[in-house]
């Protein structure tokens, strides 16, 4: 996979993690996963069309999650409900279409699908392919995880 499709997402991600949640983003080692483990995270997945295609998935440990609402809402927030992951969804939704504006000025045409938000419990999830690239994030308020499984169709 080339660090031209992934470099704009995590670009992306740090930009509106600064702007809209004063957070700084630090990243990990890279790693080709065959599955993604997860536990008790919120996973909000988004579909790429056009010259490169495939999905990005940002997963988010629940007390992740809850902080970065509780950061954008000014509220306590104590449970994953409908208004958490729709929050959630909307910042992917932002930090992707970032991204994808990044990728149009390296000349690659692309469109995003609605984000598809799936709260995972212990389970097992992948990305329909037989491997991915994962970048695992730090922030002050706990982990992150970028997933990756892209083709060019250039």
């Amino acid at each position: 996979m080339k660090a031209e499709f992934v470099n704009p997402f995590f670009q992306a991600l740090k930009e509106v993690f600064k702007l809209m949640l004063d957070l700084e983003i630090t990243k990990s080692t890279l790693a080709a996963k065959k599955d993604l483990v997860s536990e008790n995270e919120v996973t909000v997945a988004i579909k790429l069309t056009g010259d490169i295609s495939g999905s990005v998935l940002f997963s988010f440990p629940e007390s992740t999650t809850l902080e970065i609402v509780k950061i954008m809402s000014g509220m306590e927030i104590h449970k994953l409900d409908s208004f958490v992951t729709s929050a959630l969804g909307e910042v992917s939704n932002i930090i992707s279409g970032n991204a994808v504006t990044y990728l149009s000025q390296a000349n690659y045409h692309c469109d995003i699908l609605p984000p598809q938000i799936v709260i995972r419990e212990n389970s097992s999830s992948a990305l329909g392919t037989e491997q991915t690239l994962t970048i695992p994030l730090h922030t002050s308020i706990g982990g992150i995880k970028l997933n990756f499984s892209i083709d060019e169709n250039k």
